[in-house]
């Protein structure tokens, strides 16, 4: 008896709590955006028309020092895939007057680090130290710039790492994935690469390649950090007063027409069957143009990235991972070049649901298309954006790589002042409107192990005639996929 009334006034006590909170349904919306404040970017050229650019701050003693050639894989040949990636990691690997070892260790001492990477259309050097020990710093820089070595030895080695990447990343589904879209869907050539390009690539066909593409006239120095203009002016014209301008560098190559918006919702369904995948990997991709970083409707397409896959509680997520638990998380981006836009969906499922992952992907896609995007959704959209955009540049290295993603793409530096104006500007039509004039008209490729979804492919997808490629039988250097 006792134990019925303890628990009947246990019982009685939630019940009071319970009512006394009233119960949320929904998250309160974001708060009014704020203003992000760009300090100043000054910007002066030296006499070989090396660009520098100098945007202070003085919250911490830090300074990231960028230079970024505005040169990158579209500017290699497709037979030599890999080559802009392979010359700048060579940078660091060795110059005239130091060893690989020795430029590690001098950054390491100066509590620094330093970075080579390259891109489709650029490539970036740099250091990150504290302002006290950049003059040492910029001498490292501007060494493994001007200086670089080309040794065959080092070169043989990251050939290697390399090369143990690719066979490692055409094992994984999400990694295959990727290698066949951009052949397959984008018409680009890997960046990273095929086995047979990087095996054939040459010390000399690096030191041509930089020969050609790295100038100071295409170049951008930039400054970002604890830093004053006088000084950073003073830095670059002692280090890299002396750098020559270089011949005229090599052509970027001619890239096929790319389908404009068509009236179906994909073209192609292409499926690469990677037997006993412990995963599958479902992508839509869309190659998009003519359309430019510069076109305002970049913004467009940001707003309705974030809402379809930009984040976890975007479109394609919570379908997706959140109500269905098909996988641990589905995304989309948009990735820009000079003319145009490559776009893509993807998410990694198990082998079993790969069909219905498409099709949900592109449900989520016709969706866009077809309904306009309330406030309720577009307003935290909008603010995740603009979060993220003004978090990623309150330090040094994260607002260096943002200039140096402007000055790549031709844009002015007042375009990080604008942007959180610029998105905030954007309407659920125009989000609508961008969707229905791009989205429709791409391709779905799945890799996995095609036994296991083969039947349900069929059903969900009646009528239409898939590609299938076994993974063993992957060429990436031909436009059919097949050796």
């Amino acid at each position: 008896m006792k134990i019925v009334r303890i628990s009947f006034v246990l019982l009685s006590l939630a019940s009071i709590l319970t009512s006394a909170v009233p119960a949320q349904s929904q998250p309160p919306m974001p708060g009014p955006p704020k203003a992000v404040s760009i300090p100043a970017v000054a910007e002066k050229n030296l006499a070989n028309g090396l660009n520098v650019s100098v945007v202070r701050r003085t919250a911490s003693p830090i300074v990231t020092v960028r230079l970024v050639i505005k040169k990158g894989a579209n500017n290699e040949p497709a037979s030599k895939a890999g080559l802009a990636d392979l010359t700048a990691a060579m940078l660091t690997k060795g110059t005239k007057t130091r060893t690989a070892t020795q430029i590690a260790e001098s950054v390491e001492f100066l509590g620094g680090s330093i970075f080579s990477p390259a891109g489709w259309l650029g490539t970036s050097v740099g250091v990150t130290v504290t302002s006290d020990k950049l003059p040492q710093a910029m001498a490292i820089l501007a060494d493994v710039v001007l200086n670089p070595k080309f040794a065959k030895e080092e070169l043989d080695l990251i050939k290697t790492q390399t090369l143990d990447g690719l066979t490692y990343d055409l094992k994984q589904p999400t990694s295959l994935a990727n290698y066949v879209v951009s052949k397959y869907s984008f018409g680009e050539h890997p960046a990273t690469g095929t086995k047979a390009s990087v095996e054939a690539i040459t010390e000399k066909e690096i030191s041509d390649f930089y020969k050609a593409n790295y100038s100071p006239d295409s170049a951008v120095l930039v400054f970002s950090g604890d830093i004053d203009q006088q000084t950073a002016y003073a830095m670059a014209n002692r280090y890299f007063s002396r750098w020559k301008r270089s011949p005229n560098g090599t052509k970027n190559e001619a890239i096929s027409e790319r389908p404009k918006g068509q009236t179906p919702l994909f073209r192609r369904i292409l499926v690469i069957d990677l037997p006993k995948s412990g995963q599958a990997a479902v992508t839509y991709a869309k190659p998009m143009s003519p359309i430019s970083r510069k076109d305002p409707k970049f913004f467009t397409a940001s707003v309705l990235n974030s809402i379809l896959g930009g984040g976890y509680s975007s479109r394609l997520n919570s379908e997706i991972r959140i109500k269905r638990g098909l996988s641990y998380g589905a995304f989309s981006s948009f990735v820009w070049r000079n003319s145009s836009v490559n776009f893509s969906a993807q998410v990694q499922t198990k082998n079993e649901s790969a069909p219905e992952v498409a099709s949900l992907i592109l449900t989520e896609l016709k969706r866009m298309v077809e309904t306009s995007v309330t406030e309720e959704e577009l307003i935290p959209r909008k603010a995740a954006l603009t979060g993220g955009f003004s978090r990623n540049l309150e330090n040094g290295g994260g607002l260096a790589a943002a200039l140096g993603d402007l000055y790549v793409f031709g844009l002015p530096t007042t375009a990080l002042n604008s942007y959180v104006g610029d998105i905030n500007a954007v309407t659920s039509q125009r989000v609508k409107d961008f969707a229905s004039e791009y989205l429709y008209g791409g391709d779905v490729i799945i890799v996995g192990d095609y036994s296991l979804f083969r039947e349900d492919l069929a059903k969900r997808f009646p009528g239409t005639t898939f590609d299938v490629i076994n993974a063993d039988d992957i060429d990436l250097s031909k436009d059919n996929l097949r050796k």
